[in-house]
């Protein structure tokens, strides 16, 4: 009876940290922070329900101890708490082979639905609002789990025995590693280096300036089609996300369909690069590359694709042309990319006023977003399986990452200049102003990406947390070519680095893209295996008539440097 009493007193505590961190999250908003704006002077939970609340929590904490001294007496429980879908935490024997464990897992999670409970209970009107409290709530529930910490982890216990305390000195030793590093270790970063065994795609650097290093790859094909491949990765990441390994390289895949390729990459600005502006990354990224691809190839006409935030500023670099008289690309890829931000998941809730405002009065006009903010935020909105998992697995058990080519570019962040940050979360993400025809002004002309008439392939990822699915699929409404929408399967990565040659996933594809995101889907078609092939169906008639393969740069544009090249080797300090 003791016991029980404790855990519905730890579901109390529980609900107090989350009203402590409501409070305590009023003013100290940004990225990798508690969301800001919540709501401080919450209105009170009608006594009635609060009572009905309190009863049922107590209720089913008095059940679940009954059936825990019936399972002790060899009866068969009648109650029982179960996990939700995907939730692994609890799945080692460990937690049900022991009566102690067994409870203390199923009292943990009847706490969180006590504390779930109460946050849909709480009279919020607004439904951001109300968003924001479910994710702070979730945030406080996966810290306070019993997976975390060694007194109440049995796999904890299990692996000291096993090795005599040495999973313990390991695990400190882990983190002592780690306190240095200033992060959490997922992978064995050992093993990877860059330009090595990842991003090995043959190419070299045939242009630089401050933003960013263009990359032109050699071919491997004796005909290429007339029509050059400009690619424009995220800024918020390293490029080599499509160009890992070679059985994974979307790079090299697009360069084997007989594409002759460039790529952006990206640099990871440090504190010279602070002045940067969104309209700088346009006219030193994009529009730097294609006039330098022209003057490479002697090509008129060229094929673009853009990946996430890359997407975002490849089109609007597009439509700053457009506004110019340049009409040189022929035809758009768009990967897991927002144009429409009227729904960005759970990103969105760390961006209001409040948390705009504080980063443009503080790196507005100067300086950086740290890479740690930005890795601290993506990590939390999958706190259990990108912040918590290692906690557990490096530190309470004292194990060593295993070598993953993708966790290891995960870990490796970059900075973003603040002028370019605080500019593009009002306008986008806060004011999703880009896709007004006109109402943004960016590199001296006002932008409407309704002019982009091009044919258009669009890919979304169906369980991305980063960009919504249905969102990217609002592109259909603001671009007015001909347009390919597929969705893949998987989420933000995984779900674009899918290879062909593993033929593994599936996509769905459906014509008619008049329907909205809900009946589009109810009525596509799935399609096995990798969405790669697809897209390279709908790009070869695209890249023109065929050509005999050209050697890397020109006179006016020698090779610099063997590809990665060097900005891509820049870690964030």
């Amino acid at each position: 009876m003791g016991s029980a009493l404790q855990f519905m007193q730890a579901g109390q505590n529980m609900m107090q940290q989350f009203m402590q961190a409501v409070a305590q999250s009023q003013g100290q908003g940004g990225a990798g922070q508690v969301p800001p704006g919540l709501p401080l002077n919450l209105p009170a939970i009608d006594p009635q329900a609060m009572t009905a609340l309190q009863k049922n929590f107590m209720d089913q904490q008095m059940s679940l101890w009954q059936a825990m001294l019936a399972k002790q007496k060899g009866e068969t429980p009648t109650f029982q708490v179960e996990p939700e879908a995907g939730d692994r935490r609890f799945n080692a024997p460990e937690w049900k082979a022991s009566p102690i464990y067994d409870y203390i897992h199923q009292a943990y999670l009847l706490n969180v639905q006590h504390l779930n409970e109460m946050v849909e209970a709480l009279p919020v009107e607004d439904t951001k609002g109300r968003e924001k409290l479910r994710f702070l709530a979730r945030q406080i529930a996966d810290a306070l789990a019993p997976t975390n910490f060694a007194a109440t982890n049995p796999e904890f216990i299990k692996h000291a025995l096993e090795t005599k305390g040495q999973s313990i000195t390991d695990g400190i030793n882990n983190l002592l590693k780690d306190f240095e590093k200033g992060r959490i270790s997922m992978t064995d970063e050992s093993v990877f280096e860059v330009g090595k065994n990842i991003a090995t795609t043959e190419g070299a650097v045939v242009y630089e300036n401050e933003v960013m290093q263009l990359i032109q790859y050699a071919p491997l094909t004796e005909k290429v089609g007339a029509r050059p491949l400009l690619v424009v990765p995220p800024c918020i990441n390293k490029f080599y996300i499509m160009d890992l390994q070679p059985d994974n390289s979307l790079i090299r895949f697009a360069v084997e369909q007989g594409n002759t390729v460039f790529l952006v990459s990206w640099r990871n600005p440090m504190e010279a690069q602070g002045h940067l502006r969104w309209d700088d990354y346009l006219e030193q990224g994009p529009v730097a590359a294609l006039e330098t691809i022209k003057a490479i190839t002697k090509a008129k006409e060229i094929n673009a694709l853009g990946f996430c935030v890359g997407g975002t500023i490849l089109t609007s670099a597009l439509a700053v042309l457009k506004a110019r008289g340049d009409t040189s690309v022929k035809s758009l890829t768009l990967l897991t990319t927002l144009l429409d931000f009227s729904d960005t998941g759970e990103i969105g809730l760390f961006i209001d006023e409040q948390a705009v405002s504080l980063r443009e009065q503080s790196i507005g006009q100067g300086g950086l977003l740290p890479a740690r903010d930005l890795q601290n935020t993506f990590s939390f909105l999958r706190a259990n399986d990108l912040v918590w998992n290692y906690v557990q697995n490096n530190y309470l058990k004292g194990q060593k990452p295993q070598a993953f080519d993708l966790l290891y570019w995960n870990s490796d962040s970059t900075n973003l200049p603040g002028p370019f940050a605080a500019w593009y979360m009002r306008n986008m993400y806060l004011n999703n102003s880009l896709r007004v025809p006109g109402k943004l002004e960016m590199c001296g002309v006002k932008v409407d990406l309704s002019e982009l008439d091009m044919p258009v392939y669009i890919l979304a990822t169906r369980e991305d947390h980063i960009v919504p699915w249905q969102t990217a699929y609002q592109s259909t409404r603001i671009l007015s070519g001909k347009q390919r929408f597929v969705l893949g399967a998987s989420g933000h990565i995984a779900g674009v680095i899918n290879p062909a040659s593993k033929n593994k996933r599936s996509y769905w594809v459906n014509e008619d893209i008049s329907l909205d995101a809900g009946n589009w889907l109810a009525n596509a078609a799935e399609v096995k295996g990798s969405w790669w092939n697809d897209w390279a169906a709908w790009l070869k008639p695209q890249q023109g008539a065929a050509r005999a393969a050209r050697k890397l740069g020109s006179t006016a544009h020698p090779p610099i440097e063997p590809a990665p090249g060097r900005y891509v080797r820049e870690r964030a300090v």
